[in-house]
């Protein structure tokens, strides 16, 4: 059973989802930004002419209006005009109308499509800084603990400027840290991070379920203990698609170590018995769907082959689930794709964003199984305490808000599950980038040896080039071909992601390949080194199909920010998984015709929508996942409203 764990009081809200907009977003006008835009330039004129210690005094005169009539009219001018002021003083740069742009769209709790490379960190930043003098303390969540501890460290001059305290939560800080930085004006933390402390305030209040609860608990004298987080008052995503929609039916398991023997037992049971199945007679894979499906003769050999065991064998069910589950790990799993081996443990590999989720496990067994399946030793057998998804989390904020640079394609599902709207915030600069002819080759050799020679001839022009790969064996195995060729290189998946800001920064130097999964997609400026704009500027050679067109436009937008030039093209193979899995790509190897170097001729426009069909049909599929994980949630919850607290 999930457990509600929603703190008393306003800021924690009492209802435990939004299934639907709030009346407030529908059938919304959209505001006059642009007026209040033109205000706010207005009002920085009076703001610049301050000395500092007037600036602090109208500053704090500012405040009290911005309390009380909260974050629209007037005050919210002011206030903003005031942080543009702060960020110039404090950090010496000028905010453009794009972030001021974006910075307004926030404040009127809604998500910002704002193109990499724009200024989001600093848009987020007015954004907080305004909340947070509104009396609101404000949670900053950004991708990981790197740039949570940059940011926070960056920004910290501006909003001291503004009276603000700033503070950061990391993994491995200690408890007194933690309650210290979430008391703070703004603080900057990892979804995950707080996602973990919300369920441990709500382990420590003792699961109190609804505000009924809480009423009779009080009238019989208890109180709910302080928790790490005072409460989910502001909230401002970055990279919100990750978080509202990619990860969003990821559970978050508060869980503690118990001794069950004989649960290892079993799983070492059902590893061997399913190594004497056999493959298209006993049972058959279904590799895309992460299916396996017993045949009738599987069945009548297991139970030819537990004939002999007692305990939980003697029961259909359960050994057909096990063994079932120990085939999944051996034959759909499989290393450097969905997981890496790292010391001596199994780490899950994020599929969106191409990092290692170290913590993250498989549920029912499914991990352990992985493990034997690896040579590890298993993990310790775990019992839940506490469960959310990110769908139930961020609902329960006061007031909610993000940016990122691939959210047009979510609009809808963003409305309709967390009733926020997205509005596209223009490019300062006209983009400059050059999108280059999409290729299909009839097997990965040929992909990557013309791979090899495309990017030895851009670097021989001095042109630097990010080569994009669906996983982690797929970045090796280029890897591997490049430096027999003699061509120098970086390589950053899931296996060299210790020094990922530094790769990433130093991957638009003349000259630089660097191959990569994912992990490139996100976090990190790519500056242009010396001459490399000259040159045509950086090149991204995408070698992936991705499940959503939003992940193409992620690692596409690492190249031609801010007006700089670059260029984009995707190069793919027919026999690659992902889009082997989709059947389109033996369909055009057998009916293609190919050129001597086993490139596939296909006519660009009936590819382009053959991938995107696969896309769009995935992303429905995806989409219906999601809303009938939520509505089953809402629905046990709502039954169970008033029950003590489970599992």
């Amino acid at each position: 059973m999930d457990l509600d764990l929603s703190m008393p009081g306003l800021l924690w809200g009492t209802c435990p989802e939004r299934l639907e907009a709030p009346a407030a977003s529908r059938g919304w006008r959209r505001p006059s930004y642009q007026r209040q835009l033109k205000a706010t330039r207005g009002a920085l004129d009076t703001w610049r002419k301050r000395p500092p210690d007037e600036f602090c005094a109208a500053l704090a005169a500012v405040r009290g209006p911005l309390a009380r009539e909260g974050l629209r009219g007037a005050p919210l001018v002011e206030a903003l005009a005031a942080s543009v002021e702060a960020a110039r003083r404090s950090l010496g740069v000028d905010i453009y109308d794009t972030q001021l742009f974006a910075a307004l769209v926030m404040l009127d709790r809604r998500l910002v499509e704002m193109a990499t490379g724009e200024g989001k960190t600093l848009a987020a930043a007015l954004v907080a800084a305004v909340g947070a003098l509104a009396g609101l303390r404000v949670h900053v969540l950004t991708a990981n603990d790197y740039l949570v501890a940059r940011d926070a460290r960056t920004l910290a001059p501006f909003y001291t400027a503004l009276g603000l305290e700033v503070a950061c939560v990391t993994g491995g800080q200690d408890e007194a840290g933690r309650r210290q930085a979430y008391a703070a004006s703004v603080c900057y933390v990892t979804a995950r991070e707080l996602v973990f402390d919300y369920l441990r305030d709500g382990l420590q209040r003792g699961f109190v379920r609804s505000d009924l609860q809480r009423r009779v608990k009080g009238l019989c004298g208890e109180h709910p203990q302080s928790g790490l987080i005072p409460g989910l008052s502001m909230a401002v995503l970055d990279e919100a698609d990750s978080l509202l929609v990619d990860e969003a039916m990821m559970p978050l398991i508060l869980s503690r170590t118990v001794s069950d023997s004989g649960a290892r037992a079993f799983l070492w049971q059902a590893r061997r018995l399913a190594d004497a199945l056999a493959e298209g007679v006993d049972f058959h894979v279904d590799q895309a769907g992460f299916r396996v499906d017993m045949t009738p003769a599987g069945y009548r050999h297991l139970g030819e082959l537990t004939s002999g065991l007692g305990g939980r064998w003697r029961s259909p069910r359960l050994r057909e689930a096990a063994v079932t589950l120990a085939l999944l790990a051996q034959h759909a799993y499989r290393r450097d794709v969905h997981y890496v081996v790292c010391e001596g443990r199994v780490d899950i590999i994020d599929q969106t964003t191409g990092r290692r989720a170290p913590g993250r496990i498989w549920s029912r067994g499914l991990h352990g199984l992985i493990e034997l399946k690896e040579g590890c030793r298993p993990s310790p057998d775990t019992e839940t305490l506490a469960r959310i998804t990110y769908q139930r989390f961020f609902p329960r904020y006061l007031r909610l808000c993000g940016m990122s640079g691939t959210l047009a394609e979510a609009g809808r599902e963003l409305r309709r599950v967390y009733g926020l709207d997205v509005v596209r915030v223009p490019t300062r600069l006209p983009s400059a980038r050059q999108r280059l002819p999409l290729r299909l080759y009839v097997s990965q050799d040929a992909l990557w040896q013309a791979v090899i020679e495309r990017v030895a001839a851009l670097r021989a022009a001095g042109r630097p080039v990010l080569v994009g790969t669906g996983s982690v064996s797929e970045s090796e195995a280029l890897s591997r071909r490049l430096a027999a060729a003699g061509v120098p290189h970086a390589v950053l998946n899931a296996n060299f992601d210790v020094d990922e800001a530094e790769q990433v920064a130093r991957a638009g130097s003349a000259g630089q390949i660097t191959v990569t999964t994912n992990m490139a997609g996100r976090g990190t400026d790519i500056p242009l080194g010396d001459g490399v704009a000259a040159a045509g500027g950086l090149h991204v050679l995408s070698c992936q199909f991705n499940r959503s067109r939003r992940i193409d436009r992620q690692l596409e937008g690492r190249c031609a920010r801010q007006g700089d030039p670059g260029s984009v093209e995707t190069w793919l193979s027919a026999d690659m998984p992902a889009l082997a899995e989709t059947g389109w790509g033996q369909v055009l190897a057998r009916g293609g015709r190919r050129t001597p170097d086993g490139r596939l001729r296909v006519p660009e426009a009936l590819l382009r929508m053959m991938l995107a069909s696969s896309q769009w049909a995935t992303g429905q599929a995806d989409r219906r996942i999601r809303q009938a994980l939520l509505r089953s949630d809402v629905e046990w919850e709502q039954g169970l409203a008033f029950g003590g607290p489970g599992e």
